[in-house]
C-alpha cells in the first residue's frame, strides 16, 4: 500500500511570480557589487577575462593571464567570456561575467522543477484515493512536489556559496539537474530522441568538469533501465546514441584544440591527465570527508531524502525513488573514490537529493514539520538579529565588544553607511517577518510548508551578509588594493613580469592593474613579482632562480586583512 494520503487542499502550488521572485532573491545578492574573491572565483573570472580580451588560442587553452589552467573544462569560462563580450561595456567585466552564472542557476532550477513535476504526476506516485473523493489531480500534485523540491534545493547550505561563484562547479550542478531531467524523460518514455537529448546533457556536463562524472551518471541511467526491466537491446542501443551525442558535443572543443595546438600545447593530454587524478581506490579519508562535510552540506535535504527511501521501501520500482537514488549512489561512489575529495564533487548529489526529499515530505508527521518550523524561526531569526547587531556596532561603536569583534577581522577598514544596502536588508527582514506571520497564523496545509521557512530564512541571512557586510568582505578578500599599489610602483614601458603568484591573485592583478604577465609560453622578463609568507624563509619557499643579487627590490606590501601573505616586486639588475 502507498504510504501517502493527501487532500487536494495540500497541493496548492506556489504562485509562479513568487517562485520566480524567490529565485532572483537567492541568486542576485552576492553577484552585484562583489569583487572577485580570494579563491577559485577570482581564478575563474581571470580565465573568462583573458578569453574575452585575448586571442582564439585563449578560448581553446584556458589560462589566467598566461598561467595555464588545463583542468576541468572550458564551457563555464566560455559562457563568462561571452557575457563580457556582450555586456562588459554596459555593466563592467566582473558583473557581465556573472550574467552566465544567473542563466546557469535558472537552468538548474527549471530542470529540477520539471524533473520532479514529471515524476510527481505519474500514477505510481499519486496518493491513495480518499473514501469520499477530494484527492489531488495528478498535475496539481506534480506541481506542488516540484515547488517543494525547488524550496529544498534553495535551502541546501552547500549550494549557497557555490551557486554564486563564476566557477565550473556552479555549471556542473545545473548540468547534473538537466541530466536528471533528461533521464526522467527517457526512463518514462524510452526513445532514440530522448536518448540523444540525454547525450547532449552528458556532453555539456563533460565540457563543464571532465568526463568522469557524466560517464558515471550515464551508467546510473543505464542501471535504472535494468532495474526497471526495460528491454536490454533497446537500452544498449540508446546508450550508444547517448555516447555518440555526448562525444560530438565534447569534440567541439577537444578536436580543434588538439589539431590547432594553441600556444603549442595539447589540451587533450592535460585534460585527460586531470580527469584520471579524480579516480582512485576508496579510502577512509574520503569516507570521513563525505560524512563530515555532507551532514551540513546537504541540509535540509538529506533527512527528508532518507525518510523517502524508508517510507517508499515497499513500492518496488517507483521512478521517483529509483532514478534519484541511482544518481545519489553514483555521486557517493565518485566522492569516496576521489583521492582528494572536494566540496565541488558533492554538488552532484544536491539535485537528486532534493527530488527525493520532496517525496519524503509526503509522509512526514505534522509534529516533525512543526518542530522544523519552530527551529527555523528561532535559529534563523537569531542569526539575523546577530548580523544586525554587529552591523550597528561597527557603525556606531556600541556595543563596544561587538564593534571590536566586527572590525578586528578587517584592520584598517572604515565602515560607512550604504543607504541602498540598508533599505534592501530592511525590506528583506520585514519580508521574513511577514512570511513567519503567514506561516504561524494561517497554519497552511500545503505540502511545501515544512521547508518554506528554512529556505526563506537562509535567503534572508545571505541577503543581510551581501548587503550590510559586503564592503567588509570585499575589503578582506579582494586583491584590488594590492593591485593598485603594484601598478603605482611599476616602471614605465614594462613589457613583461615573471611571477609565482597563484591563479586568483594573478587574475586580480591582471584585471585591476593590467599587469603584463609572461604568457603561456613563458619568456625572460625584466620584472619579478613574488608571493610568499613572512613566516617562511626565502630559501625554503622561493625557487632558486628567483633568489640572489640579480634582483633589486622595488616594492613590498600585502592585504591589510592578511597578516602572513606578502608580495614583493623586483627589477632584474643584469
Amino acid at each position: 500500500m502507498k504510504p501517502v494520503r493527501l487532500p487536494a487542499a495540500a497541493t496548492l502550488a506556489l504562485p509562479r511570480w513568487a517562485l520566480f521572485a524567490l529565485g532572483l532573491l537567492y541568486i542576485l545578492p552576492g553577484l552585484i557589487g562583489r569583487d572577485p574573491w580570494k579563491n577559485d572565483d577570482a581564478a575563474s573570472f581571470g580565465i573568462m577575462w583573458t578569453m574575452a580580451h585575448g586571442s582564439w588560442q585563449d578560448w581553446l587553452w584556458p589560462n589566467v593571464a598566461g598561467l595555464s589552467w588545463p583542468d576541468e573544462g572550458p564551457l563555464a569560462f566560455w559562457l563568462g567570456a561571452l557575457g563580457i563580450k556582450l555586456f562588459g561595456w554596459l555593466m563592467g567585466d566582473v558583473l557581465a561575467a556573472r550574467v552566465g552564472t544567473v542563466a546557469i542557476f535558472l537552468l538548474g532550477v527549471l530542470s529540477l522543477w520539471y524533473a520532479t513535476y514529471h515524476l510527481g504526476r505519474r500514477q505510481d506516485a499519486q496518493p491513495l484515493r480518499l473514501a469520499f473523493g477530494g484527492q489531488p489531480e495528478p498535475n496539481d500534485f506534480g506541481r506542488t512536489l516540484a515547488d517543494a523540491a525547488v524550496l529544498i534545493y534553495l535551502g541546501c547550505l552547500g549550494l549557497l556559496l557555490h551557486s554564486h561563484e563564476t566557477t565550473p562547479e556552479a555549471l556542473q550542478v545545473s548540468m547534473t539537474a538537466l541530466l536528471l531531467y533528461r533521464t526522467v524523460r527517457y526512463v518514462e518514455k524510452p526513445s532514440l530522441r530522448n536518448a540523444v537529448l540525454s547525450g547532449l546533457a552528458i556532453g555539456l556536463l563533460t565540457l563543464a568538469r571532465g568526463w568522469i562524472t557524466p560517464v558515471c551518471l550515464m551508467l546510473a541511467l543505464f542501471a535504472c533501465t535494468r532495474f526497471l526491466a526495460q528491454p536490454a537491446i533497446r537500452a544498449v542501443r540508446d546508450l550508444g546514441a547517448m555516447i555518440a551525442a555526448g562525444g560530438i558535443v565534447a569534440a567541439l572543443w577537444l578536436l580543434p584544440a588538439q589539431l590547432l595546438e594553441p600556444y603549442h600545447q595539447q589540451p587533450l593530454n592535460a585534460w585527460l591527465g586531470w580527469n584520471w587524478l579524480q579516480l582512485g581506490l576508496p579510502s577512509w579519508a574520503s569516507v570521513k570527508f563525505f560524512f563530515r562535510v555532507g551532514i551540513w552540506f546537504f541540509w535540509p535535504a538529506w533527512p527528508f531524502a532518507g525518510w523517502a527511501v524508508w517510507a517508499w521501501r515497499r513500492q518496488r520500482g517507483v521512478l521517483h525513488i529509483v532514478v534519484p537514488l541511482a544518481f545519489v549512489v553514483m555521486g557517493l561512489l565518485l566522492t569516496v573514490c576521489n583521492p582528494a575529495p572536494e566540496q565541488g564533487q558533492l554538488l552532484v548529489l544536491l539535485p537528486p537529493l532534493a527530488v527525493m526529499a520532496a517525496f519524503g515530505l509526503l509522509t512526514v508527521k505534522r509534529s516533525a514539520i512543526n518542530f522544523i518550523d519552530w527551529f527555523s524561526v528561532m535559529a534563523l531569526t537569531l542569526c539575523a538579529a546577530v548580523i544586525w547587531t554587529f552591523w550597528f556596532a561597527k557603525l556606531t561603536g556600541w556595543p563596544v565588544q561587538a564593534a571590536r569583534n566586527a572590525l578586528k577581522l578587517v584592520p584598517g577598514f572604515h565602515p560607512e553607511l550604504g543607504w541602498i544596502a540598508f533599505f534592501v536588508a530592511l525590506a528583506a527582514t520585514l519580508g521574513w517577518f511577514v512570511l513567519v506571520y503567514w506561516r504561524i497564523s494561517r497554519q497552511p496545509a500545503v505540502l511545501w510548508r515544512a521547508v518554506v521557512l528554512s529556505s526563506g530564512g537562509l535567503i534572508l541571512i545571505w541577503i543581510l551578509l551581501m548587503t550590510l557586510f559586503l564592503p567588509d568582505v570585499n575589503y578582506s578578500k579582494s586583491y584590488a588594493s594590492v593591485a593598485r599599489q603594484i601598478a603605482d610602483k611599476l616602471p614605465a614601458n614594462t613589457r613583461c613580469i615573471e611571477t609565482n603568484v597563484g591563479a586568483a591573485q594573478r587574475a586580480s592583478f591582471a584585471y585591476y592593474a593590467q599587469l603584463p604577465f609572461a604568457g603561456v609560453e613563458g619568456g625572460r622578463c625584466e620584472l619579478l613579482l613574488l608571493q610568499d609568507s613572512i613566516r617562511v624563509r626565502d630559501e625554503r619557499e622561493i625557487a632558486a632562480q628567483y633568489r640572489g643579487k640579480q634582483w633589486t627590490l622595488l616594492w613590498e606590501g600585502r592585504r591589510p586583512a592578511d597578516r602572513e601573505e606578502r608580495f614583493r616586486l623586483y627589477r632584474r639588475a643584469d
